[in-house]
């Protein structure tokens, strides 16, 4: 569609199985995207940038970093026809699994960075630093924020009151780490 730069925020499988892209783009380029198709704006609207769901049959390499349960961070166009994407998978299997099977499929695959979730000092139980970490990472704790708790929740698997107890609970172990000298026993 005419479209050189594009930064994929997020992606879900539908309920009709379809994959739904969350898209930003240049403005002009958002409105040029509308005007010829049934899409619709969503999201943030500036004059410098915009968003944009699109729902399709399927893009081979959302439809398999979905497959494998990863979580995509980000998505980039850095030039025509080549895009890269920002993931996290639950194993280090998923990970092989992505690349074979995007290699299979016919697309040249570049690892830039690969890295492993390691505990820091034991404060947050495993799954609160996870989940903390990709918060983080997926703007949650940005402003203004980049994700809400109920996308960040459905991200995850999780309902938005498990998620925010989990975050409460979390930050409240990071507090009284932080002010542990002050805290009268």
């Amino acid at each position: 569609m005419g479209v050189s730069q594009l930064k994929v925020a997020d992606i879900r499988v539908s309920s009709r199985g379809t994959v739904k892209h969350l898209v930003e783009l240049d403005a002009k380029d958002a409105k040029k995207i509308v005007e010829n198709s049934k899409s619709t704006l969503a999201g943030d609207k500036t004059e410098c940038k915009s968003s944009l769901w699109f729902e399709s049959e399927g893009c081979d390499v959302c439809s398999t970093i979905l497959a494998h349960g990863a979580f995509l961070l980000s998505g980039k166009s850095i030039e025509e026809q080549m895009v890269m994407y920002s993931f996290i998978v639950p194993s280090f299997e998923d990970y092989t699994s992505i690349i074979s099977d995007l290699e299979e499929a016919g697309y040249k695959v570049n690892v830039l960075r690969r890295g492993s979730f390691e505990a820091k000092n034991g404060v947050l139980t495993k799954k609160q630093e996870k989940i903390f970490w990709l918060a983080l990472q997926s703007g949650f704790f940005d402003y203004p924020r980049k994700i809400g708790l109920s996308e960040l929740a459905a991200k995850l698997g999780v309902r938005p009151a498990t998620l925010s107890e989990i975050i409460r609970r979390g930050t409240k172990r990071l507090l009284k780490q932080y002010f542990e000298k002050e805290i009268v026993k």
